[in-house]
């Protein structure tokens, strides 16, 4: 995208994306590369005006450890480390950095210089997010102490001069109280123009689409998700009657959602095919726990049900898919340690038949879901909560099957019903039922129930990446939990999920 951006260099962290995330919502556009950038073509680019060295999961002073070219420093615009880029910065230029022996996870208070550049207009004593075994002892020599923490003196230090800053903690996670603040502090340094606006963002997809398909037929993969429906509205809008959609209904998705699926998407004007293929897709999973092996056989298994689709088709040449920048950090990347592998980026075969089209790999949730405003889509669609792409197979602890399938089914049908009675839906971004696989021992009519063990799991947050549990009150959950058991046969317990994300992921497979 021709426009001025600030780069980040990645060095592994699981929130590399969360950083280029944090700084288009603040009106900029920003892009992830290797951290081994060729710095000769970055010295002739006048739209960089910054750059990030984001965290990592390695030491600086390993052998093997991820490493900068030094002349980065020399190029004249602004530079902010977080946390291994923090470290790295210092061990590059003079300072030192030693295994810690306390080490700091999770919220952590900190106190700062608010006359400093990136703690100005923030408070003297705040919380951090912080995620670091190893600590700087020694700083560079042109730097000063802006930040320290009761175990770590060196947690912010910056050369003002240099316009080159470092911070231990991980100002992108939504539990940094002033995270945005200070990632504003920095693009103000970086006197970078906010252009980064969806509206801007429409045009140029659609004329990626028109360039890569070129004529060819599509044919889009649809779940009825937001991701694959905004991708399906996209499409439709750049290539019109040479988009062909194909809903396969594995059946995975949540009560009657297949559905409303069909009933939505055969009023686009454009060809729709419906796959009913449930059996097919319970065979497969027959006797599967391992929730890897689950992704990669589903996404192998919609791979099979396209290839004979498309065989009776003329002209098929791409797959479009609603992959998105989630579906891609947790799935591993040149750097990145895989979570879990998402069915869309891990599970297609080598010898996939389709050219793959992707147009909203580089958006995350949010940005989707503005898109889909501006796209002009029904709001009811664009506000629809999240739902895997593998449906309720990774909801589904250990095997799965039609039976228990249609049980949580059921279960997970009260919890959405109950949450949405509230305006306020307790703040919650996303919220559904597990299959725990686990069983438990209960009393019904005065008669020993065994049955098993139902999981609510309800999280606020802006683009998944991180998360947080909502603090659902106890009536609410007794009532859930009372209507589960009496409406559910089968189920014998509920509990309530209170892991945030990180250390857990929201979906628990």
């Amino acid at each position: 995208m021709k426009k001025e951006y600030i780069l980040v260099l990645d060095y592994g962290s699981q929130y590399n994306q969360l950083i280029v995330r944090r700084i288009r919502e603040l009106g900029v556009y920003a892009k992830l590369v290797h951290h081994n950038v060729d710095v000769e073509i970055l010295k002739d680019d006048a739209l960089l005006k910054g750059i990030i060295l984001s965290g990592g999961p390695n030491s600086v002073y390993e052998e093997d450890a991820f490493t900068i070219d030094t002349a980065i420093f020399d190029l004249n615009v602004p530079i902010l480390g977080i946390c291994y880029g923090m470290q790295l910065i210092c061990q590059k230029l003079g300072g030192e950095v030693i295994p810690g022996t306390v080490k700091e996870f999770g919220k952590t208070a900190i106190e700062v210089n608010t006359n400093s550049t990136l703690f100005k207009g923030t408070n003297e004593h705040q919380i951090t997010w912080m995620s670091h075994t190893d600590k700087v002892i020694k700083i560079p020599d042109s730097y000063v102490k802006v930040a320290h923490s009761k175990n770590t003196e060196f947690v912010g230090i910056e050369d003002k001069d240099n316009k080159i800053f470092g911070i231990q903690f991980h100002p992108e996670v939504t539990h940094t109280e002033y995270g945005m603040r200070i990632l504003q502090n920095f693009i103000d340094e970086c006197k970078i123009k906010d252009t980064w606006k969806m509206e801007n963002v429409v045009d140029e997809l659609i004329n990626n689409i028109r360039e890569e398909v070129q004529g060819d037929r599509v044919l889009c993969a649809l779940s009825g998700g937001v991701d694959s429906s905004v991708v399906a509205y996209l499409l439709a809008k750049a290539i019109g009657s040479n988009l062909t959609c194909v809903f396969v209904d594995h059946g995975l998705l949540r009560k009657n959602e297949a559905k409303q699926v069909i009933e939505l998407f055969k009023s686009l004007n454009v060809e729709f095919i419906l796959a009913e293929e449930q059996e097919l897709f319970f065979k497969k999973l027959r006797g599967v726990c391992d929730p890897e092996r689950k992704r990669k056989i589903i996404g192998a298994t919609f791979i099979e049900v396209f290839d004979k689709i498309s065989s009776g088709l003329d002209n098929i040449k791409f797959l479009a898919q609603g992959t998105i920048y989630a579906d891609v950090i947790e799935s591993g990347t040149k750097t990145a340690q895989t979570i879990k592998s998402h069915h869309n980026v891990g599970g297609l075969p080598a010898n996939l038949q389709f050219k793959l089209i992707e147009p909203i790999r580089d958006l995350f949730k949010d940005e989707v879901r503005n898109l889909g405003r501006v796209l002009g889509m029904p709001e009811h669609i664009v506000n629809r909560q999240p739902f895997p792409g593998p449906g309720l197979a990774i909801r589904v602890l250990n095997d799965v099957t039609a039976e228990k399938v249609s049980l949580l089914q059921d279960v997970d049908e009260i919890v959405r019903n109950e949450i949405e009675k509230k305006d306020d839906k307790f703040n919650a971004w996303q919220y559904f039922a597990v299959l725990t696989g686990a069983k438990s021992v209960g009393v019904i009519g005065d008669m020993r129930n065994y049955g098993e063990v139902v999981a609510i799991r309800a999280v606020s947050s802006i683009d998944g990446m991180s998360a947080d549990f909502c603090r659902i009150d106890y009536d609410a959950l007794a009532h859930m939990a009372t209507r589960i058991i009496n409406e559910v046969p089968g189920v014998a317990r509920v509990v309530y999920d209170i892991t945030s994300k990180p250390p857990g992921t929201i979906e628990w497979e």
